[in-house]
């Protein structure tokens, strides 16, 4: 509700939370190559990387939505978003995957490590592709005013 109230729309909540089922590609593959169990820490290395991974996507979104108030066409705007916004979410992303290496072979918190290095890897290369396209996709025709 708090990014309904941000954004001032249903819409775009949506379209950040695209980034969940990309975190989920990582974390079971993730967990199939380390040969590992999905168990409790492993749901709640997910939990804990959903809300990164939205962070990401609020970064893009929000970045977006700022040059568009700036008159700038959307393609551009998306492409600035993308271009000025990937430095922090990769330093974000390898924050996670170097803090989860140390529980990495930990017995009980492997499912921890595994989700949020899975996860982040995933998620964090699919999401700098995927929400700015699927912005766009949803977002074009209100915007077509700024492309002309």
């Amino acid at each position: 509700m708090l990014i309904v109230g941000w954004f001032q729309n249903f819409v775009t909540p949506i379209v950040m939370m695209a980034a969940i089922p990309l975190a989920l590609i990582g974390i079971i593959l993730g967990h199939w190559l380390m040969g590992a169990f999905f168990t409790a820490t492993s749901f709640i290395g997910m939990i804990a990387l959903v809300g990164i991974m939205v962070r990401n996507s609020v970064l893009i979104i929000d970045f977006i939505e700022i040059r568009l108030r700036e008159n700038i066409p959307l393609k551009q705007a998306i492409i600035d978003a993308v271009s000025v916004r990937t430095v922090p979410i990769l330093l974000t992303a390898g924050t996670v995957m170097i803090g989860a290496v140390v529980i990495l072979w930990d017995p009980i918190f492997q499912g921890l490590a595994i989700s949020l290095i899975g996860g982040a890897i995933a998620s964090t290369l699919l999401t700098l592709f995927v929400v700015p396209t699927i912005y766009y996709l949803v977002e074009r025709k209100k915007w077509k005013h700024l492309e002309e």
